[in-house]
């Protein structure tokens, strides 16, 4: 059997009401709060200077074209291209960008 021994079953009326695990396995469990979200800088930076994402995230961390392209394993022109707002660019590019920056790709989809 693959049960976890370290959780603590507590019983309300003769019946399983509440079930502690520990903390850190708690944690592995819950989706990071701040996944997914954008700050309302990186959105003022698109809606404002008609930033795509990309440009706006990277701007926000205070991060060169070459940092990122660097982290991405790409050319900074190739970054450059992708910061373009009329540049659709692919998930799997995304996931790649996303990475470099420490976001998920989610906060770089339109």
């Amino acid at each position: 059997m693959n049960r976890p021994t370290n959780i603590q079953i507590i019983e309300q009326n003769g019946l399983p009401a509440f079930a502690v695990i520990p903390y850190d396995e708690y944690l592995s469990m819950v989706p990071n709060k701040d996944s997914g979200l954008v700050p309302h800088e990186v959105v003022g930076l698109v809606i404002k200077k008609n930033y795509n994402l990309v440009k706006a995230w990277r701007l926000y961390l205070g991060l060169t074209q070459k940092d990122v392209a660097k982290k991405a394993g790409i050319t900074q022109a190739a970054f450059s291209q992708m910061e373009r707002v009329e540049n659709t660019n692919r998930s799997a590019t995304l996931e790649k960008l996303a990475n470099a920056m420490a976001l998920s790709a989610d906060q770089l989809q339109d």
